[in-house]
């Protein structure tokens, strides 16, 4: 009977062999490791996967078997936490929602752009929390504590649905030309959220929010481009949904 070592050293080999019913991908991955260089640089592998093996499994394989000092974030690797956005041939995407077949057979992978990069495709995304805590992303209501729930029709919560989506991935934020271009823009991910909460019947703080969004960072810096709006993974209106919020402040005059 094989040992649990020679076992493993087994799975090992079929992993980085070719086997039946794979195919090969070329992953060219920018890095960056501010102990090691203050520039950029570009590494490249060559693997076996399978065609419906999603990307980040692909990156768990060369992390595992080639070069474990590559970085990056990942976690419910079911396109719900939005930890590992990435720049996948140059469109904002969630590995684990890109299948090797639809890149092969070479994929280019950076990290989203806009964003300080920290280590390989990990980026700081303190700026961008700070701009969604910004806009007050919770509900407000200051008529008391009720003695059941508050209720909502079904046409109410329609009215918000869309933008309850967001899973704050920062792929639309990231895709958006103006928030590359200015720091200070409050960006799409934090109008989506605001948005969320300023046409929800319950809450009572949708002029508070207005009246920030009606500053010189927030919602008219956007250029309608619909980079948010195609870069969603989760195929949110984003774009609708700013424009909405542009269409209440001026009928709200703030």
């Amino acid at each position: 009977m094989a040992t649990a070592a020679e076992t493993l050293n087994a799975s090992d080999e079929q992993r980085v062999g070719t086997r039946p019913g794979t195919m090969e991908l070329t992953v060219r991955v920018r890095r960056f490791n501010p102990e090691v260089s203050q520039d950029s640089w570009w590494d490249e592998w060559t693997v076996q996967c399978e065609p419906l093996e999603r990307l980040v499994e692909v990156l768990h394989q060369i992390k595992w078997h080639h070069d474990g000092t590559l970085s990056f974030r990942r976690s419910c690797a079911h396109g719900i936490c939005g930890s590992d956005a990435m720049l996948i041939n140059g469109r904002n995407q969630l590995a684990c929602k890109v299948l090797a077949e639809d890149v092969g057979p070479k994929v280019t992978i950076e990290p989203i752009r806009g964003l300080p990069v920290l280590k390989d495709l990990i980026v700081d995304m303190d700026p961008f929390m700070d701009e969604y805590r910004g806009v007050l992303p919770f509900l407000i209501n200051d008529s008391g504590e009720p003695d059941k729930e508050r209720r909502q029709s079904q046409e109410d919560r329609h009215r918000y649905d869309d933008t309850t989506k967001c899973i704050l991935c920062a792929c639309c934020t990231t895709s958006c030309p103006v928030f590359w271009g200015d720091g200070g823009y409050v960006g799409p991910a934090a109008i989506v959220n605001a948005h969320r909460f300023i046409f929800d019947s319950r809450d009572e703080g949708g002029r508070e929010r207005m009246k920030i969004l009606s500053e010189k960072t927030g919602v008219f810096r956007c250029r309608t481009t619909f980079n948010c709006t195609d870069a969603c993974p989760r195929g949110i209106q984003v774009t609708k949904a700013i424009q909405e919020v542009k269409r209440s402040i001026l009928f709200e005059r703030f």
